[in-house]
């Protein structure tokens, strides 16, 4: 019985060992894959050259209304926080005692005009005695001199009423500007004197607009210097466009114009003020708003994009692409970028016109390495998978090894 089985046993463990070298060529001897990877074509095209900065809103006209003669005021005539008209009556202060002083002050242009005509009838006898020599010559300019007189007296009574019905004028406190009135500072029963010039109410007209914004004074050369070599060009004209985002991220639906840059560099902090104007129809804006404005400065003509996923930073943080180069082997490039663009990065140098850049399937590619390149039509599309083959072989390896164990428990 011993004698039978010892054939089988060696047989059997000599087609595994015969299994198992089998399975062995075929892991030490796989075949080599060329990854796959997709590449987009650098070109040149137009892109805006676009600077955001912060700023705040400021109203387009403000108007302190300041009382201008004393008095107590009687009423208020409007709401606060509403809009007035210029000219319209805001409050009135007690007018009785401007009134009584219009009054004394016509009383006495009229006791001026009347001694004129006296004194200027008296000259005009002197003037016809002092040549019969019935008066004498001293006497007659006396006279003269007296109708001068009178005539100035009449002069400043008229205008002590000029200045009597200002003061009265002023008892009618109105908007010197159309706009929206703050919070009154005054209410009825108050005292107001013209000498502390009494604050009453302010009014700010918020339609337009004005919105200040600060821009670094290395950012405006720069911008200067693009424009002087011919790399900008402003878009028809030298007004920029600009639109604002709001605080709670909305964009404002109205454009702006650029007013003025200030020519005098904050040296506290190395800023410009750079104004613009903006339409307010809804009063959206208010002052003293926070906002993040977008100005669009000029088209850059030569802007090379390459897609955000395609470039990548080494370790000293510089940015860096690959490149698919002569006979389809990867190249590192090293990047200068200035800005993005959407979801686009606006490369200075390291690329040039006709480049492909690799943005899929960057995690199986290496410098040196020759790949297989495709179109990209979505950059943003993950690497493939694993490829077919390589699956098949582990599958290969596992069944190997199942079989082992099965001949073995046999």
């Amino acid at each position: 019985m011993r004698v039978e089985w010892v054939p089988y046993r060696l047989i059997s463990v000599a087609s595994i060992a015969v299994f198992l070298a089998a399975c062995g060529q075929r892991q030490s001897a796989p075949a080599q894959v060329v990854p796959e990877v997709g590449v987009i074509t650098i070109q040149q095209s137009a892109v805006p050259v676009v600077t955001e900065l912060p700023g705040r809103t400021n109203a387009f006209l403000v108007a302190q209304v300041r009382a201008r003669v004393d008095g107590i005021v009687l009423s208020r005539d409007f709401v606060e926080g509403s809009e007035v008209k210029a000219g319209q009556r805001l409050y009135k202060i007690d007018p009785a005692p401007y009134i009584a002083a219009l009054n004394s002050a016509k009383a006495a242009l009229a006791k001026a005009q009347a001694n004129l005509v006296s004194i200027s009838a008296q000259a005009s006898r002197y003037k016809v005695l002092v040549a019969a020599n019935a008066v004498s010559k001293q006497d007659y300019d006396n006279a003269v001199a007296a109708q001068g007189q009178a005539e100035a007296d009449v002069a400043a009574g008229r205008a002590q009423v000029d200045t009597a019905q200002i003061n009265l004028g002023y008892t009618d406190v109105v908007a010197p500007i159309t706009g929206r009135t703050g919070v009154s500072q005054v209410t009825p029963g108050a005292y107001v004197q013209a000498s502390q010039a009494t604050l009453m109410d302010t009014i700010q007209q918020i339609d337009p607009i004005y919105v200040d914004l600060t821009q670094s004074s290395l950012d405006g050369l720069n911008l200067r210097r693009d424009f002087q070599e011919g790399r900008l060009k402003t878009s028809g004209s030298d007004a920029a466009k600009i639109s604002l985002v709001l605080e709670d991220g909305r964009s404002y639906p109205e454009l702006g114009q650029l007013q003025f840059s200030d020519v005098t560099v904050d040296q506290t902090t190395g800023s410009v003020t750079v104004r613009a104007i903006f339409p307010n129809p809804n009063r959206v804006l208010l002052p003293g708003m926070f906002v993040h404005a977008r100005i669009e400065e000029g088209v850059n003509v030569n802007a090379m994009l390459v897609p955000q996923i395609g470039v990548t930073h080494n370790a000293k943080g510089d940015a860096v692409a690959l490149v698919v180069g002569a006979y389809d082997k990867v190249e590192q490039r090293q990047l200068v970028t200035s800005t993005t663009s959407g979801a686009n990065w606006v490369v200075e140098s390291g690329l040039k016109p006709g480049d492909r850049v690799i943005v899929r399937g960057i995690g199986d590619a290496r410098p040196g390495q020759q790949v297989k390149v495709i179109t990209a039509q979505l950059p943003g599309t993950p690497a493939p998978a694993t490829s077919a083959q390589g699956g098949s072989a582990a599958n290969g390896v596992q069944e190997a090894q199942a079989a082992s164990a099965a001949l073995a428990a046999q």
